[in-house]
């Protein structure tokens, strides 16, 4: 959706309301407390509807990101509209400058969004072909901070190379991607893996919330060991050497890969950092790679 689409669908707050109403309420408006269709909205505040059978007050936004909020229901949706077009993120400051609220402000609005973008209830892969992955978020050590760093050179900030990947001391993330409609489920390693080898336990429980063996997927995978014991727990399983090759013909993880790559840009050109704390308390997630 461009900016001028966005101020033709929502120009005023009344055109919100009925936008979301009628997402919500397909049927019609219901009273929330007595499920009554004979409600109207109250003149003062088109917030809040009042039911001709029960004479209670109620709002529709009940249970919603939208709920006791004051700010303007025009720079939520605006809000979202951002997030949905900024593939790599917005920060809080950033949203503050672009609706003009406080940063507390914003950055509340940012994290109610992606709560309500956060996918509990998410669906299984089913008859599809799948890949899983993972990665390890938390950049470069500080200075002083490098296990492997006995004398450490000159003009290196305080530290030798900085290991990549596996061995280091940032957090595993387990990632799968269905092929089908690219929608990603990504959950943080336990916390007990920071800086250890992640086992093929925690890898085959990770694909077991959204892709069981009896689901009919093909799993794709990197050469790592940690996936060898995908075929004694009934998967049908094919795997890419990186070595070698990126991909073999339609054998390949390149999706999942596309999605750390989209996530870390994130991280490097928005975010620039991301806690020990808040990484190992992340959500279960499942987005789409295009969104």
């Amino acid at each position: 959706m461009t900016f001028m689409e966005f101020n033709g669908l929502f120009p005023d707050e009344k055109a919100v309301v009925d936008y979301f109403i009628k997402i919500r309420y397909p049927d019609g408006i219901a009273c929330n407390h007595c499920g009554s269709t004979k409600a109207y909205p109250r003149t003062a505040n088109i917030k809040v509807f009042d039911c001709n059978d029960c004479h209670n007050t109620f709002s529709p936004f009940k249970d919603t990101i939208f709920e006791k909020s004051s700010t303007s229901l025009i720079k939520w949706m605006y809000a979202i509209h951002l997030i949905l077009n900024g593939k790599k993120g917005i920060s809080g400051l950033q949203l503050q400058r672009e609706i003009g609220v406080t940063y507390k402000t914003a950055w509340r609005m940012l994290q109610q969004i992606r709560i309500a973008m956060n996918n509990a209830e998410h669906k299984e892969f089913v008859d599809t072909v799948v890949e899983i992955d993972e990665t390890y978020v938390g950049g470069k050590p500080r200075k002083g901070n490098r296990k492997d760093d006995d004398d450490p050179p000159k003009g290196d900030g305080g530290g030798g190379k900085s290991k990549v990947g596996r061995g280091t001391d940032k957090t595993p993330v387990i990632g799968v991607v269905s092929r089908d409609d690219k929608a990603v489920f990504a959950r943080v390693a336990l916390p007990n893996a920071k800086g250890q080898r992640l086992s093929a336990t925690q890898l085959i429980d990770v694909l077991r919330v959204v892709s069981k063996p009896e689901n009919n997927n093909v799993v794709m995978t990197d050469e790592f060991p940690g996936y060898d014991p995908l075929k004694k727990h009934n998967y049908v399983h094919l795997r890419i050497d990186h070595k070698q090759m990126y991909a073999d013909g339609e054998v390949h993880t390149n999706n999942i890969e596309g999605f750390w790559s989209i996530l870390k840009r994130g991280i490097f050109g928005i975010y620039h950092h991301i806690s020990v704390k808040q990484t190992t308390i992340g959500r279960m997630t499942t987005c789409s790679i295009g969104c």
